[in-house]
């Protein structure tokens, strides 16, 4: 499988793949590459773990945004965020992480996942778009929380791109900064972005079953009504 997708003339990167002719022939760079020796071997570890769900991550996403079945690619991003929030959950758990440096290094260019976005929002159609509670903690002079509007398309591209920002720095030998950067991140924004992605999908699957459940036994109880008009 290629690592680099061209779609309407636009490529686009997720995994530091190096374009070259375009036709995916390029080698693969290490998506989940040593860590030096001079990192601690437990921190080293660690991260390392996280690179490989990061990769699978980012590897999932392009994958299922070329999908044609919407109800498929329904239920296999609500496995994928599931388990990317599962990095999440063991890096909030974590005492922070220090960088080596006072300033983050260049990380150099980011992926344009522009394609990306636009290409779930177009197998996401009809259910892009959801209604979200900002912060559960915070209430408005009335005491109410406040309520969002949000799209799966925006938030999932934009988890992609802060995991993929943090895996430019583990591939290029920079651990902590890598750990800090996933860390940092996740607290600050693709943790409750994913969090969000979650619950939305999540109400996906559960109207297209329980409401179908809930048709049938409509369609059931007013069967079984016919039937007794009928007898009496």
């Amino acid at each position: 499988m290629s690592d680099v997708h061209a779609g309407d003339g636009v490529v686009f990167d997720l995994t530091g793949v190096v374009p070259g002719d375009g036709d995916g022939s390029d080698a693969v760079l290490d998506l989940a590459g040593g860590a030096p020796p001079a990192v601690d071997p437990e921190a080293a570890e660690f991260a390392q773990q996280i690179a490989d769900q990061v990769a699978s991550f980012l590897l999932a996403l392009r994958a299922i945004a070329q999908e044609e079945d919407a109800g498929r690619a329904v239920s296999l991003l609500l496995l994928e965020v599931s388990q990317v929030l599962l990095a999440g959950a063991r890096l909030g758990m974590q005492r922070d992480f220090d960088p080596a440096d006072e300033f983050e290094p260049d990380a150099g260019p980011d992926p344009d996942l522009d394609e990306l976005r636009l290409r779930l929002a177009r197998l996401l159609d009809g259910v892009d778009l959801f209604t979200e509670v900002f912060d559960p903690y915070t209430l408005d002079a009335e005491g109410r929380t406040e309520l969002v509007e949000a799209s799966l398309s925006d938030d999932l591209t934009s988890v992609a791109s802060a995991l993929a920002h943090g895996l430019l720095h583990f591939r290029a030998g920079r651990v902590m900064e890598a750990l800090w950067w996933w860390q940092f991140s996740y607290v600050a924004s693709w943790g409750s972005e994913a969090s969000g992605a979650l619950r939305a999908l999540q109400s996906i699957v559960a109207h297209d079953r329980l409401d179908a459940d809930f048709a049938g036994e409509v369609e059931r109880v007013a069967a079984a009504d016919e039937m007794l008009e009928r007898r009496g």
